[in-house]
Parts: structure tokens; C-alpha cells; sequence
């Protein structure tokens, strides 16, 4: 990988970004940090099977600004299609780094909800944006403390790829999704966040932030989506805040154009009795690498992570995921199924972390992959860490072409190869999507597989 600076990685371009003073200094901390770490390479462990060296950061630029639109019905295609077969309670979209329309009913804040977009957020609701901004997914210095926000506590994190893209978030992000659910309200539908690219060449840097207060529950859609862009970048990090009793559902979609290349960290932090259930969905870029992390550091936390990837042709989707139990009776289920097909790879590492004292952790992890191709491939390292004595904890994986019986019981019955391999891929994701109560997100996603495996 080339290392000259391109002037859309400077402090002009920092700057030009603007903000309150104490934003400012934290983005050019990060952009600092961002030039002085190495881009990770294959020797370090957990970019073992993912090589960056080759992707071009000379001449990529920021997403051009992009002018509201004045109705739904002039937003891109993929959004339409997705609001007409979704109930949500209101959504936002984002065009590059500009939100370009917005449906916000007044119903939501007269529950004291606050949802709009993360630089309006800065104006209106400084003191919470304070408060919580960087505090789960901040910049990360090479050994492994914080660079903190002023007034902030981030939590401590042992990932060890924690390093250059996070930073780089941390110091370019122009927007995002910014939800504050106070004490004791309950949304009912979910609130939805579209982010959409149409410029090859373009880099796009979002953020999302999400505070569930005391005993509160909300859901959240945050989606991706793009048609092929050649030397594009999207650079996400999510921040899911859960205080004592909150529940949050969180369902990402990733469903990027080719020649997209994708890296995204997702970090939730649970206090006491907080539930976490996640849902990550990766269809789309050439390259994608996602870290998904859960942090119960309370008593009683749970957290449900599921996700699901289908890739096809030359796709490589890298999954990184983090259950860390800090706190005693805390539990966690990790169940992940990936598809690869023509001469895909898939990479899946996942680590149960228990520390020390965090007795009676109840924790599992299990990772299945389908091939159906000689020439893909898939490297999966589950791994546990336990430092407690008294835990029940385990994990699993496993890697295989279709099953030959269950194919040979349908071409048995008049189904040809080609549908009968559609059928069981289709049937084999479906256990995931059996633990997700939302029906429209299902039924999207059951459409975006469908899609992917008519494809195939």
C-alpha cells in the first residue's frame, strides 16, 4: 500500500470539517494517530487472512456534498423499494456525507426521543453528543489505552486490531445517525438509517451513535447500499450505548456495489440487565471486513449477536467479532452463517473473552459455513479466553460443501441441480433469520438473499 499523504487524509481536510473545540482537537489526535500507525498487514494476528497492501488510498476523495431532495419519491430506487415494504417509526438518508431527506414525526419527540442526523445533533444536543461520542469506539493508541473525549470514560477494549481505521473514522467522519431514547420510553417500530454512494473513486466516513437509557427499548436498521463503484471506500463505525435495563435490537445491512471496499467497527456496551441483539447482514463490496464487539460490563447483560453473508465471485468478507464478559452472570450467543460460492473467501474470528471475576458466564459461539464451490475458500478461528473458574462457555465451527443427501432427495423429486442448490442455501440461512421477531426485515433480507442466490 502506498503511503503518501493524500491531501483528503490531511489536517486541511480536518479542519475543514469544523466543530466545537474540544471535536476538533479530538479529530486531529486521531488523524495524528491515523499517519502514525502502520496499515495492518497479514503478519499481525487478527489481519491474518485479510491483505490491504493492495488497495489505493492516492487518489480516493470524500464523497461530494449532495442537496436534500423534497420528496420520498426522488430518493434512489433501492430506498424506495426498501420504505415501501418497511414499517418504521422514522428513518434518515444519507447521500455521502449529507442527509438528504428526512421523515421524523413530532410523535417521537414528544416521548423525548431525540433521532436526527450526528452534525445536526452537535448544535442541538451538544452535552449528550459529549457525553457519549467516542466513548465506546475511539481512537485507539498502540498500546492499547484511549484517546478520550473530554469529559468522556471510554470503555477499555482488548481487541488487538484496534488501530488505523478506527482512527480514521474517528478523525473524517462527516455524519451519521445520532438516537437518544430517554429513561423508561419504549419505541415501538423500529427507526431506520439508509446510507447510499454513487461516486467511484469517493471514500464515505459515517458514524452512528445510539443511547439507550434506563429500562428503554428501541430498534434500529442501519442499511448500505451502492450500485458498482470502482475505488470506492466506506469507513463506518457504530456505537451502541445500553445503560442498566435497556434493550436494543440493532440490524446492520451491508449491501454494497462492487469494487466497494468496506471497514466497519460495531461495539456495544452494556451495563447492568441491558439486552443487546444484533443482527449483521453482508451481501454487498468486493472487500468488506466487519468487527462486531459486545462489552457486558454489568451483571444480568446479554447479548444475542446473529449475522449471516452470502459472497459470490471474488468477494472476500472478513468477520471480526468480541464477546467480552467483564461482569459476573452475564451471558452471550454468537451464531454466524456465511455462503461462499465461486471463488469467494470468507474469513471468520471470533473470541469469547472472560475476565477475571466474571464468574458464572454463560457463553456461546458458533460459526457455519456453506460451500458451493471447489474453489472457494473459508478460514474460521473460534477462540475462547477464560479467566473465571466457574463459566460455561463453548464454541464451534464447521465447513462444508451442500449435503449430498439432501441434494440427491431433491433431484430425486424432479428438481434440477441448479434450484435444488437455491433451495438448501436458502433453507441454511434460515435459522438465523427464524430469531429475528421483525417480519419486514425479514422478508427485505429474504429478497436480498433470494437476489444473491439467483445470482449463483
Amino acid at each position: 500500500m502506498t503511503q503518501t499523504l493524500n491531501k483528503a487524509f490531511s489536517g486541511e481536510a480536518v479542519a475543514q470539517l469544523g466543530g466545537t473545540p474540544w471535536l476538533a482537537e479530538y479529530r486531529r489526535t486521531a488523524l495524528e494517530l491515523f499517519h502514525t500507525l502502520n496499515f495492518p498487514t497479514t503478519a499481525v494476528e487478527a489481519w491474518k487472512y485479510t491483505d490491504v497492501s493492495e488497495l489505493d488510498f492516492d487518489s480516493v476523495r470524500p464523497a461530494a456534498r449532495k442537496a436534500a431532495v423534497s420528496s420520498a419519491g426522488e430518493l434512489p430506487q433501492s430506498v424506495r423499494t426498501r420504505l415501501q415494504n418497511t414499517d418504521v417509526a422514522g428513518y434518515l438518508v444519507f447521500d455521502g456525507p449529507d442527509v438528504v431527506f428526512r421523515d421524523v414525526p413530532q410523535e417521537l419527540a414528544a416521548k423525548g426521543v431525540i433521532f436526527t442526523d450526528l452534525r445536526s445533533a452537535l448544535d442541538s444536543h451538544a452535552e449528550l453528543v459529549q457525553q457519549y461520542l467516542y466513548s465506546v469506539v475511539p481512537a485507539q493508541v498502540p498500546d492499547d489505552t484511549t484517546i478520550a473525549a473530554p469529559g468522556t470514560t471510554p470503555s477499555k477494549s482488548p481487541d488487538p486490531s484496534e488501530g488505523k481505521f478506527s482512527a480514521l473514522n474517528a478523525a473524517l467522519w462527516t455524519n451519521g445517525a445520532f438516537v437518544y431514547v430517554p429513561r423508561g420510553v419504549e419505541v415501538e417500530l423500529p427507526l431506520g438509517a439508509f446510507q447510499v454512494l454513487d461516486e467511484a473513486g469517493s471514500f464515505t466516513a459515517l458514524r452512528t451513535l445510539i443511547v439507550a437509557d434506563v429500562n428503554s427499548t428501541v430498534t434500529f436498521i442501519d442499511e448500505q447500499d451502492s450500485p458498482d463503484l470502482v475505488g470506492a471506500f466506506a469507513f463506518g463505525a457504530v456505537e451502541l450505548v445500553l445503560k442498566d435495563g435497556a434493550n436494543l435490537r440493532y440490524v446492520s445491512v451491508q449491501n454494497w456495489g462492487s469494487g466497494v471496499t468496506h471497514i466497519q467497527r460495531q461495539r456495544g456496551d452494556l451495563a447492568c440487565d441491558a439486552t443487546l441483539n444484533s443482527l449483521v447482514v453482508t451481501m454487498g463490496a468486493t472487500l468488506s471486513r466487519s468487527e462486531m464487539q459486545s462489552y457486558l460490563r454489568g451483571p444480568g447483560s446479554s447479548s444475542e449477536m446473529l449475522g449471516l453473508n452470502f459472497a459470490a465471485a471474488h468477494q472476500h468478507f472478513d468477520h471480526y467479532t468480541l464477546q467480552h464478559h467483564a461482569a459476573p452472570h452475564a451471558h452471550s450467543d454468537l451464531l454466524y452463517k456465511s455462503v461462499l460460492a465461486d471463488e469467494a473467501r470468507g474469513v471468520f474470528s471470533g473470541m469469547i473473552k472472560v475476565d477475571l471475576g466474571a464468574q458464572k458466564t454463560d457463553a456461546y459461539q458458533k460459526h457455519r459455513t456453506l460451500l458451493l464451490s471447489s474453489e472457494a475458500r473459508n478460514d474460521s478461528i473460534p477462540q475462547l479466553e477464560i479467566n473465571a473458574n466457574d463459566v460455561r462457555c463453548s464454541h464451534g465451527s464447521t465447513t462444508g460443501p451442500v449435503d449430498q443427501e439432501q441434494l440427491f432427495y431433491l433431484r430425486s423429486r424432479g428438481v434440477p441441480r441448479t434450484l435444488a442448490e437455491k433451495i438448501l442455501v436458502t433453507a441454511y440461512l434460515e435459522d438465523v433469520l427464524a430469531r429475528v421477531p421483525l417480519q419486514s426485515v425479514v422478508k427485505y433480507i429474504e429478497a436480498v438473499i433470494a437476489e444473491k442466490v439467483g445470482a449463483v
